[in-house]
C-alpha cells in the first residue's frame, strides 16, 4: 500500500467532491433565470440536469475501473477539465440546446471526479477499521462544498447575472486539478480481495440479489436528491417565498449534511448499515410528508431542509461500506460505479419528470407523493439484503 496519511487523503479527496458535488447543487438555483431570459419552459433545463445526473451515473463504472486500474489521479483531473469545460459552454446563446450539451459534458466530468472513484479510492487507501469513519469523511467533503457553493453562488446570480455567474463557476471548477495530487497513485486492497480478477468480481456481485437490491434503492435516493435540488427553489417561488428561502434551505441540507454524512458513516462502522438505510429513507419519506401538510411558512421550510440534509448523503458511507463488506475493496471504485448508475437514473427521473409534471399541472404534488411512495418502497428493498461480513471473493 501506498504510503500516505489518512489526512491527505481524505482532505484531498473532500475537497475535490466538495467543488465538484457543491458546485453542482447549486445549478438548480439557474432554473427560473435561465428559463426566463431563454424563454423556455422549465422542462428544457431540467432535461439538461437530467442528462448531467444521467452521465454521471452511465460513466461512473467506466471512470470506476479506469480509476482501479490508472489510480484516481488522473481520471480525477480529466473530469476537473470535463466539469469547467461543461459550465462554460451553458453560458453560450442558443434555442437551449448548448445547455444540454453542457450538462453532459458536467455529468462527465463528475463521473470522474465523483463519489465513485474517490469513495473507491478512499476504501483501499485507509485501514478496515477506519474505512466508514474516511467515507463518511470524504463524503462529508460534499456536504462542506454544498454549504459553501450555494451562498456563493446565490451571491454571483444576484451580482453578475446568470450567465457570468456559470463562467466563473467554470473558473472556480479547475480548482480541483492541483488537488488531484493527493489521491493520485494506486492502493492496493488488504482485505483479501488483491488476487481477485475484475471479471470474478462483476460475476460474484451479478449474480447476489442482495447486490440488485441495492441497486434499487439507490435508485430512489438519486430521484429525491435530483427533485430537491432542481426544483425546491422554483417551488418555493411559486409559493410566494422570496429567492433567498430556497437558497437558504439548500444551504442548510449542506450544512447539517455535514454532520450528517460523517456521523451516517461511523454508525455503519458499528452497526447493520443495511438496517441504518432503511431506516434513513423512512425518516425521509415523513420528513416529505410533514413538508406538503405543514402551512408553507419559512420555518417549517428550515426545519424540513435541516431534516432533510441529515441524511441527505448519508446513504453515501453507507451504501458504499456495504459494497466493500460484502466484495472487497479492489473493484470496489468499479462495483460501485454500477450501483451508483442506478442512483443517476433516478436523478434523471427524478429532475426530468418534476419539470414535465409542473409544465403539464403547473404544481408539484404529485412528485412529492411519489417521492413518499417511493421512500418507503426503498426501506422496503434494503431490508432483506444479506450483509454478509468479510469480502466474497475466489481467492480470499
Amino acid at each position: 500500500m501506498m504510503s500516505r496519511s489518512f489526512w491527505t487523503i481524505v482532505l484531498c479527496a473532500g475537497s475535490i467532491m466538495g467543488i465538484a458535488v457543491g458546485t453542482r447543487q447549486g445549478l438548480g438555483l439557474f432554473m427560473t433565470p435561465i428559463s426566463i431570459d431563454l424563454g423556455l419552459g422549465r422542462e428544457t433545463y431540467a432535461l439538461a440536469l437530467g442528462l448531467m445526473n444521467l452521465l454521471w451515473g452511465l460513466t461512473s463504472p467506466v471512470f470506476g475501473a479506469l480509476s482501479d486500474r490508472y489510480g484516481a489521479g488522473l481520471i480525477a483531473a480529466a473530469g476537473g477539465l470535463l466539469y469547467a469545460t461543461g459550465l462554460a459552454v451553458m453560458t453560450l446563446s442558443g434555442d437551449g440546446n448548448q445547455l444540454l450539451i453542457g450538462g453532459t459534458l458536467i455529468g462527465l466530468g463528475l463521473g470522474g471526479t465523483g463519489f465513485s472513484v474517490l469513495l473507491g479510492m478512499a476504501s483501499r487507501a485507509v485501514a478496515p477499521e477506519k474505512r466508514g469513519a474516511a467515507l463518511g469523511l470524504v463524503s462529508m467533503g460534499g456536504s462542506i462544498g454544498q454549504f459553501l457553493a450555494l451562498p456563493y453562488t446565490h451571491f454571483l446570480l444576484k451580482g453578475h447575472g446568470w450567465s457570468t455567474s456559470l463562467l466563473i463557476l467554470a473558473a472556480t471548477a479547475l480548482l480541483m486539478l492541483p488537488l488531484v495530487r493527493g489521491v493520485s497513485g494506486r492502493f492496493a486492497a488488504d482485505d483479501g480481495s488483491e488476487n481477485q480478477t475484475m471479471g470474478e468480481a462483476l460475476r460474484n456481485a451479478g449474480s447476489d440479489r442482495s447486490f440488485w437490491l441495492l441497486n434499487a434503492g439507490f435508485f430512489v435516493c438519486g430521484f429525491h436528491l435530483a427533485f430537491v435540488l432542481v426544483h425546491l427553489p422554483a417551488y418555493l417561488d411559486d409559493l410566494g417565498f422570496d429567492t433567498w428561502v430556497g437558497a437558504t434551505g439548500l444551504t442548510l441540507i449542506g450544512l447539517c449534511n455535514i454532520v450528517g454524512s460523517y456521523f451516517c458513516g461511523v454508525l455503519g462502522d458499528w452497526y447493520s448499515r443495511k438496517n441504518l438505510l432503511s431506516l434513513l429513507y423512512v425518516i425521509r419519506a415523513g420528513a416529505f410528508t410533514l413538508f406538503l401538510v405543514m402551512p408553507p411558512t419559512v420555518p417549517t421550510v428550515m426545519l424540513f431542509c435541516c431534516i432533510l440534509g441529515f441524511l441527505w448523503l448519508g446513504t453515501l458511507p453507507l451504501t458504499s461500506g456495504l459494497v466493500a463488506t460484502m466484495y472487497g475493496t479492489k473493484y470496489m471504485a468499479t462495483l460501485f460505479g454500477i450501483v451508483f448508475v442506478g442512483h443517476q437514473l433516478g436523478g434523471f427521473l427524478g429532475a426530468w419528470l418534476a419539470g414535465f409534471i409542473f409544465d403539464l399541472y403547473q404544481s408539484y404534488d404529485a412528485m412529492w407523493w411519489l417521492s413518499i411512495a417511493l421512500g418507503l418502497l426503498s426501506a422496503l428493498l434494503h431490508w432483506p439484503i444479506k450483509e454478509v461480513r468479510g469480502p466474497k471473493t475466489a481467492n480470499a
